[in-house]
């Protein structure tokens, strides 16, 4: 008999004010948490930046990113969650932690973005379902509808397979990684580098 996976149908906190609390999450079709291990990383990437910002976690999916960035002290989380059930439990284990400066969305999250906002958002996370062809289209649409913040840190989280992803000229590449068949990025929003390249060639 195989081995019982006791973490089945949970999400850990890794670290902050709800350090290892675990919650429930539905086991949805197409649900997949980001690991622990990849988490790590990435809120390590971001230990300077959390706290304070606005997070916007495009695929909310477990809550997995949302919930780490809130337990490490981010300023407010928008989270965006097409399957209701998801998005349901998602509410519930806020209110389990007593957690009022996040909204849980349910929408379809290119719908949502394309809809635009009136406040721009300093972390988004894209962790998007596998092999839909959904991580090139929200960039597409946070860029057309003014979603991020000057200096704003995009984190990017597809399948290993997907080896051309196209961001725009003003994302500068800080972190790549690949675990398993996850590959993971880090970026920056940058507008004013475009300007910059134009000054540079002309002093040329």
């Amino acid at each position: 008999m195989a081995k019982k996976n006791t973490s089945s149908g949970q999400v850990r906190i890794i670290s902050g004010q709800w350090r290892s609390r675990k919650l429930p999450i539905h086991d949805l079709e197409g649900l997949r948490p980001t690991t622990d291990r990849v988490r790590e990383t990435l809120f390590n990437w971001l230990a300077n930046d959390i706290r304070g910002a606005r997070v916007l976690d495009c695929y909310a999916g477990s809550g997995a990113l949302g919930l780490e960035a809130l337990s490490r002290y981010a300023n407010f989380a928008t989270m965006i969650e097409l399957q209701k059930n998801a998005a349901n439990q998602l509410k519930q284990n806020l209110a389990t932690l007593q957690c009022q400066n996040a909204e849980v969305v349910n929408a379809d999250s290119l719908q949502m973005l394309a809809k635009g906002t009136a406040t721009g958002f300093d972390i988004v996370f894209i962790d998007p379902p596998f092999h839909k062809d959904l991580a090139g289209k929200t960039v597409e649409l946070l860029m057309t509808h003014q979603w991020l913040n000057n200096d704003a840190l995009i984190y990017v989280e597809t399948e290993s397979t997907l080896a051309s992803f196209q961001v725009p000229a003003t994302w500068i590449a800080l972190k790549e990684k690949q675990a398993g068949q996850v590959c993971y990025r880090l970026y920056q929003y940058q507008p004013d580098i475009l300007g910059q390249s134009a000054d540079e060639s002309v002093d040329e």
